[in-house]
């Protein structure tokens, strides 16, 4: 029918035919929309038709008419920002005459749009708009322009120094050394230095980065730090001896590379930039040069596979073991070991290094006597800058300075491969001597301090608080539907996602595990790795080194992230900084909130009584009264009114205006603040908690289960104004099923019956008087409800919603979860939950008067199946 109506919408309009000169008709000059008398009435009921409602109240005009007088009153919901209209002529025409003009009226104030439809399905079609823009997700990769170099290598090329001090705050017998990260463009970094605390198997491991200096290095020494940083990066890649011969022996490879940044090992004292040149030089190793410069070293000579050399050569050398294939990091001789010492085999049997040898690989040695060498395996290679989550935990990077320090990765030793092997130096061939950074500890996690889901649950209440207060403020006759559906559209995924879009941070981001065999090596041209060049939108220039897909949901994400990344460092000043920056203008000071009216407010609830539940005196005690007005409830009295007297067509009327006079708008506003107060509170609280278990904190904490619970425990629900017998029913019923419940914690994941909303709600709107009349002072109100909220959930009393559970459960033992069957009944929901583990089904139906309610239910019964189920 709409699709119909829009359709003949287009054609155009034929003039109104000459018998309606009989009724007055209104018209809208700009679009030619037009209401006549009998139209008016129609329109008003499908006007009230989109206010807010709920299960106890549904918003329509009503008429009171005195016939004597030949007077019409038309009562408005609450919601509606016209409340009254007061209309006197011809008793047949009363009740059209007075939706004429209220109608007339909503359309001026523009609660109905030029096309005369409510204002709200303007909006809603135009969210529904909205959210058909089509989104790409063909989005490119990008990489850091300092580690770019586009030109040829200068007689002195000039290279900017960041050291890498490493502290490992445990004891261990293999130290850790600095890193020289050298770069041909400096870093636009706000700090000096930059600390990172990285979590390791035996502590943890401090790394600090700091810039120390320029150095100039000549292009033999530019091609000789290449090559070693080629060989190192080589060999941990695949750890395949024979490609590592063939890097060392290909002089030309990293040349011509576009990447061109250094990784090398220093010896910086600090005075100035110094490389640790002779670790550098290992890659030009000789068993030519190591017999003539050693000729006369009183350490002795030691016979390799391909000839004599210095022991004190071997000390810290990487040496292949062709015979195998195999790469080994020498760390010294085992003087108490040669081939006639005993092997202990994996059987229980011994026999001699020379016999074991001869039998497994067919080896004859031909010097028995040589002390064997002390090998450690070439490790695989772990992802350093990414945290060891589990795979399904989000990875994804939100700041440039993560993306540069996934593209210079710190490679280091896994401490299972730390174990000692016996070579025999005979069948060892040198490839580098002597190295020393090719051992260091794999860590387990990285920038512990960067929790992007922490960030993105603090971005995305903060987001939510300030769209929200801003909506409350400038919009001050709209209805709490309109408020939510305009708040919507600002934070909404497609919404962000758009935003981000535009500022292009898709490229940044980063959502996938690092694999190192994926890792293009600094200098190694394989003609793959093509970098295209893009100007950000600072005109700041960027490199595209790919392009990938990546989910409207994930850049959504980011964004609220790097909103909680900038209010946790900056405070709210930096965050609605970065709104602003983002495409979202939030202005807390310059709007002001006005109020119309004012009631008695002792003639509707115990002011003082409040006062002293709340710890707060309120400046204007209507707002009290406003946080407690259930929509069914009309007011006994109307305590101002703004009159209009006028004259048509022989009759007279007056129109009464006041702003909502309901909690709704009031619980709109409240349920922002309490989100981003106790959100705030949890983040602060408990910075070393794990990103899930912070949103578990706050799920628990923030919902109408928790609200409605406080609510009762305060007595607040004996103080409801409200006119629905069924909300007295249930809200009665509510009660008495609490008395059997433990009220000592308020998430009410206990409970098995659904409570009514207007409970929680209250608890919200509360908060939004509060925050109102203390001049928007979000500490006043958490300092006023927080002790109802008492005792607030801690990590060691939440227990998870059973819905999550049973996800979780399903997902780390691999048990099928089928997809919920639900149905509807005389307002009742029923939903079965199906799971199938290790062949057997465990299936529950639970009902319940919401949904959200009977999922919860059988979702707790299927728990109790799987975990008192016996699957031996």
């Amino acid at each position: 029918m709409r699709k119909e109506s829009l359709r003949h919408a287009s054609n155009p309009c034929c003039p109104l035919s000459k018998g309606l000169d009989d009724e007055e008709f209104y018209q809208v000059a700009s679009t030619g929309a037009c209401m006549t008398l009998s139209s008016s009435v129609g329109l008003m009921y499908f006007y009230c038709s989109r206010l807010p409602a709920d299960g106890y109240f549904k918003p329509i005009p009503r008429c009171v008419i005195d016939k004597q007088m030949g007077l019409c009153t038309l009562l408005l919901p609450k919601s509606c920002p016209i409340q009254t209209v007061c209309v006197q002529g011809n008793i047949k025409n009363l009740k059209k005459i007075a939706c004429f003009e209220a109608c007339k009226k909503l359309h001026q104030i523009g609660a109905l749009t030029d096309n005369l439809v409510p204002d709200i399905v303007f909006e809603e079609n135009d969210v529904e708009e909205f959210e058909k823009e089509p989104y790409n997700d063909d989005q490119p990769i990008f990489f850091p322009p300092e580690l770019v170099n586009k030109g040829s290598l200068d007689s002195m090329t000039k290279y900017y120094c960041y050291l890498m001090e490493l502290k490992q705050n445990f004891d261990y017998e293999v130290p850790v050394h600095n890193i020289m990260l050298l770069v041909r463009n400096q870093f636009d970094m706000d700090e000096k230095s930059v600390n990172i605390e990285l979590e390791v198997d035996r502590g943890t491991l401090t790394v600090n980065m700091k810039y120390i200096g320029l150095i100039r290095l000549n292009s033999d020494q530019v091609i000789l730090c290449r090559r070693f940083q080629l060989a190192v990066f080589q060999v941990l890649m695949d750890r395949k001896a024979e490609k590592l011969a063939e890097v060392l022996c290909d002089h030309t490879l990293g040349n011509n590379s576009e990447i061109d940044y250094l990784l090398l090992p220093s010896n910086y004292v600090g005075q100035s930039p110094l490389i640790d040149w002779l670790s550098v030089t290992s890659v030009t190793f000789s068993y030519e040069k190591a017999w003539k410069n050693h000729v006369n070293c009183n350490a002795g000579m030691i016979q390799t596979k391909s000839g004599l050399v210095c022991t004190c050569m071997v000390q810290n050398s990487l040496v292949s073991t062709p015979h195998n294939g195999h790469a080994y990091i020498i760390s010294g001789l085992l003087t108490n070991i040669n081939a006639n010492s005993l092997l202990r085999l994996s059987d229980g049997r011994l026999m001699t290094y020379k016999e074991y040898y001869e039998q497994r690989h067919g080896i004859n040695f031909c010097y028995s006597e040589v002390s064997f060498l002390a090998g450690r395996h070439i490790f695989p290679v772990q992802n350093h800058i990414q945290r060891c989550r589990k795979q399904k935990e989000k990875g994804i990077t939100i700041s440039y300075w993560k993306t540069f320090c996934r593209e210079t990765k710190i490679f280091v030793v896994s401490e299972s491969s730390n174990a000692l092997v016996e070579l025999p130096p005979e069948l060892c061939c040198v490839l580098m001597s002597p190295i020393s950074i090719l051992e260091a500890i794999t860590t387990k996690k990285c920038l512990e301090n960067f929790h992007l889901e922490s960030l993105e649950t603090l971005g995305d209440s903060f987001l939510k608080y300030a769209v929200c207060q801003q909506l409350f403020k400038k919009n001050q006759n709209h209805h709490e539907g309109l408020l939510s559906i305009r708040k919507d559209k600002i934070i909404s995924n497609t919404a962000l996602s758009m935003l981000g879009c535009d500022k292009k941070l898709p490229g940044f981001i980063r959502d996938e595990p690092f694999d190192p065999k994926d890792w293009m090596i600094p200098g190694y041209n394989c003609g793959n790795y093509s970098l295209n060049e893009e100007t950000l939108c600072n005109a700041k220039k960027i490199y595209v080194r790919g392009r990938r897909k990546l989910k409207c949901k994930k850049v959504a994400d980011v964004v609220e992230a790097l909103i909680g990344a900038y209010l946790s460092t900056g405070g709210e000043a930096a965050g609605l900084l970065f709104l602003d920056w983002i495409g979202i203008s939030i202005d807390f000071t310059n709007i002001s909130y006005e109020r119309h009216f004012k009631v008695r407010a002792e003639k509707f609830v115990n002011v003082q009584h409040f006062e002293s539940l709340l710890h707060y005196s309120f400046q204007d005690p209507s707002l009290l009264v406003e946080a407690l007005t259930h929509g069914s409830y009309m007011l006994a009295e109307i305590p101002g009114c703004y009159q209009v007297v006028g004259s048509v067509f022989s009759f007279k009327f007056k129109l009464t205006i006041i702003n909502t006079f309901s909690l709704q708008r009031l619980e709109f506003l409240g349920d922002s603040v309490l989100d981003y107060l106790i959100t705030l509170h949890l983040y602060n609280k408990y910075p070393g908690i794990t990103p899930g278990l912070l949103t578990d904190l706050r799920s628990a904490s923030v919902n109408n289960n928790c609200y409605a619970l406080s609510a009762v425990k305060a007595g607040f629900h004996k103080h409801i104004l409200q006119s629905s017998q069924k909300l007295y029913k249930d809200i009665k019923e509510t009660v008495e099923s609490f008395q059997e419940l433990s009220l000592e914690y308020t998430f009410g994941w206990e409970s098995e019956k659904s409570f009514p909303k207007v409970l929680g709600d209250v608890m919200e709107s509360l908060a939004g008087a509060i925050f109102v009349d203390s001049g928007y002072k979000k500490e006043i109100v958490f300092q006023s409800i927080r002790p109802l909220l008492e005792p607030m959930i801690t990590p060691e009393t939440m227990t998870v919603h059973p819905v999550k559970e049973l996800y979780e459960l399903c997902q780390k033992e691999h048990y099928e979860l089928r997809k919920a069957i639900v149905s509807y009944e005389d307002g009742i929901s029923s939903i079965t939950i199906e799971v199938e583990a290790n062949g057997k089904v465990f299936k529950h139906t639970s009902t319940a008067c919401d949904k959200k309610m009977a999922k919860k239910l059988a979702s707790k019964e299927v728990l109790k199946s799987l975990k008192g189920a016996n699957f031996s």
